[in-house]
């Protein structure tokens, strides 16, 4: 067995319920092999199915992944359009294999902006993957944290504009419940590619406790020991939540 597979095979049952992924360097890999810029995100592509098959694998309960930022549309428009597409492609290539291996598929952000076509797509793989119960992979697609937190309080406002609560009722619990995520633990590890080390609007309201792990390998690179570093760097990590150390030894 290689060194890596040694190293794989030690992860067990302190694993993180909830991981969430900026996967960054895309275009940066490919420009580094004087490549267009879409061939890194095909390789990218590669590498989530990777990392996919290997939460499922460690029963990880939640992967989510940036896909696509709200403000990624300020990109070239022939990359936008590019990444549109590959979108559709990866979902159309992905589902079944998804159903099959018991994975239950989640898009969140504002879909509006897409083709009525990619809409579609997108809640007829949610539908299909619905009732399964191994890894859930949430794909955060034109999604911004400010505009996670924002709508949630947008359908707050409706609630109290019409009776349903009132200004008391308004508490952390209730904006939580209308996020993009409610039903899904907070992410326990956050990490970012590429060599950047900003969380780029990214899950705000449910990163607050997170432990973040940064690495300088680009997306296409990262792969399975690489998680596996990442898992173990969490795993030694003391999570207080606000307590002192003391506390928390008694506690466990």
């Amino acid at each position: 067995m290689s060194e890596d597979s040694n190293h794989l095979s030690n992860i067990d049952n302190g694993n993180p319920r909830h991981i969430a992924i900026i996967m960054d360097g895309n275009g940066r890999w490919a420009q580094k092999r004087l490549m267009p810029r879409v061939i890194g995100h095909r390789e990218g592509v590669k590498t989530v199915r990777k990392i996919v098959e290997f939460c499922g694998e460690q029963k990880i309960e939640v992967l989510s992944l940036f896909a696509f930022s709200s403000e990624n549309w300020r990109r070239p428009q022939t990359e936008v359009n590019m990444l549109m597409d590959l979108f559709m492609l990866t979902l159309k290539n992905e589902v079944d294999k998804l159903d099959k291996n018991n994975i239950r598929l989640r898009v969140i952000g504002d879909r509006s902006r897409f083709s009525q076509k990619l809409q579609d797509k997108i809640v007829q793989a949610e539908e299909q993957t619905k009732k399964n119960t191994g890894l859930t992979l949430n794909i955060a697609a034109n999604y911004g944290g400010r505009w996670d937190i924002t709508q949630a309080c947008k359908k707050i406002s409706v609630m109290l504009q019409q009776g349903e609560i009132t200004e008391s009722d308004i508490s952390e619990d209730l904006i939580n419940q209308h996020l993009s995520t409610f039903e899904l633990p907070e992410p326990d590890l956050f990490i970012r590619t590429g060599g950047e080390q900003r969380v780029s609007n990214f899950l705000l309201w449910q990163l607050a406790y997170t432990e973040f792990y940064f690495s300088s390998i680009l997306w296409p690179d990262f792969d399975q020991a690489v998680l596996a570093d990442a898992i173990d760097s969490f795993k030694g990590r003391q999570r207080r939540f606000g307590h002192t150390s003391e506390q928390v030894i008694k506690r466990t």
